[in-house]
């Protein structure tokens, strides 16, 4: 079961688009940065804290797989799936739909690692972090 579930809206920019009217394949990736930073501070870990606390989070992998096209003005929900607790690494799922639809039109994974600022090394996920994701999984409206 996951450990925490977020969906974040979104509407499809001019700028966002190609000039077929098609959101350009790197666009993508900006959205699941939205829908994870958002997820997180649903969890009650806004990034910054993890910056005051001298962890960051950079991607250390990244993958997505486009089985249809959002359009300009369309309206997209970008689900953040963590199936996992965070270790060393956060695996994060993703999936973007049009609002109200069931077609799965972009879904990708991302990995980042906790690096500590100061030494430049990965580091096992801090206690803030931990902690808030205990509290996502005790709580059902935050998993699937």
């Amino acid at each position: 079961m996951p450990v925490l579930r977020y969906v974040h809206r979104h509407r499809v920019r001019y700028r966002e688009c190609d000039p077929m009217g098609v959101v350009y394949h790197a666009h993508y990736l900006d959205w699941f940065e939205a829908a994870r930073t958002e997820a997180l501070r649903s969890a009650g870990l806004p990034y910054a804290n993890l910056e005051a606390a001298g962890v960051v989070m950079p991607v250390v992998e990244a993958a997505l797989k486009y089985h249809g096209s959002a359009r300009y003005d369309d309206v997209v929900d970008v689900e953040a799936l963590f199936p996992e607790m965070p270790r060393v690494r956060a695996v994060v799922d993703y999936a973007v739909r049009r609002t109200g639809e069931s077609a799965v039109l972009v879904s990708g994974r991302v990995v980042l690692c906790f690096l500590d600022v100061t030494r430049g090394r990965p580091v096992a996920a801090p206690a803030l972090v931990v902690e808030a994701f205990e509290r996502a999984a005790r709580d059902p409206s935050r998993a699937v």
